[in-house]
């Protein structure tokens, strides 16, 4: 028997059916996107004015923060836009659009977030060797790694769901697609699949996390045989490389590292890594960085309010 599929639409519950809550989430998340997209490219606008591209962290930082905005606008405009309307839908090729771009930059921001990593990691524990090891060429490399790596991932998500019979029910208890609330709309058994897509996205958030833990753990360690100065930059560095890797890690390894199962509490703990992440990522990198924060100071400084050149 081929693949029955009658529904064209999936109709979302959204965050809240009540219209004062809906009202209220639609002025704050209107805020944090805004936040999100400000923040993020004063970073990238900071990080290329500023000359800090020659820098592998700056490099990757840059990165992370336009992949922060990509993965953001996968979600928060279409979120953000029903909160106010009357019915909130999307098309089934929309529907299959958006669970591949949260898929291909969420994974792709995880691996950036794992680069960056091991990016401290050398230059902490081999000094000398950092520019060698981290040179131009590797650091493109890496990031093609990055992309490559978000996007056999996406597609396998994405292929596991499309080739699904979908005849019936189309109500989403979600605002955006995801693997398991689509998965429960479909009319077959889907035990299976669920097992692939928890070992797929389970199998991504855990090793990348342990991976991480791990680095910045020989990267603390090795801390103790550096002078008190050296010992307190590389911790300002750090710290905020580790809270946003826990910012980040936490919500997703609860949403990933299960079965095909649903939670009422899933909706927050997506907004948690959707958009709390990317709107606190700029905030981190540049509060808990001295580099950045002197280089903003010079960018505005020299662009807004005065130029040395007269210009």
């Amino acid at each position: 028997m081929g693949k029955i599929n009658n529904v064209t639409v999936f109709i979302f519950w959204g965050l809240s059916q009540s219209p004062v809550v809906q009202e209220v989430c639609f002025a704050v998340f209107s805020f944090f996107y805004a936040i999100i997209l400000l923040g993020n490219l004063l970073i990238m606008l900071t990080v290329r004015v500023g000359n800090l591209f020659t820098s592998p962290m700056y490099f990757f930082l840059n990165y992370l923060s336009f992949v922060d905005i990509c993965y953001s606008s996968v979600t928060a405009p279409k979120m953000i836009v029903d909160l106010l309307a009357k019915s909130k839908t999307i098309s089934y090729v929309g529907c299959m659009l958006q669970l591949f771009g949260v898929h291909f930059f969420g994974c792709t921001e995880i691996f950036i977030l794992t680069v960056m990593a091991y990016d401290r990691y050398v230059a902490i524990c081999k000094p000398l060797h950092y520019m060698t090891i981290m040179d131009r060429n590797r650091c493109n490399k890496l990031l093609l790694g990055t992309w490559i790596c978000g996007f056999i991932h996406s597609i396998i998500q994405v292929a596991l769901v499309v080739q699904l019979p979908f005849c019936g029910p189309n109500e989403i208890d979600h605002y955006f697609c995801d693997v398991h609330p689509v998965l429960k709309l479909a009319c077959t058994d889907t035990y299976v699949v669920g097992v692939v897509v928890t070992a797929n996205s389970g199998t991504i958030a855990l090793g990348s996390f342990v991976i991480l833990l791990i680095s910045y753990t020989v990267i603390l360690v090795s801390l103790r045989k550096q002078s008190a100065e050296g010992r307190r930059k590389a911790l300002s560095t750090c710290g905020s490389h580790i809270a946003v890797v826990i910012i980040f890690f936490g919500p997703c390894t609860f949403m990933y590292m299960r079965p095909d199962t649903t939670f009422s509490e899933d909706k927050m703990v997506a907004v948690f890594y959707t958009i709390i992440t990317p709107m606190l990522n700029p905030l981190i990198y540049t509060l808990r960085n001295a580099e950045v924060k002197n280089a903003m100071k010079k960018l505005w400084v020299r662009k807004v309010f005065w130029d040395p050149n007269g210009k």
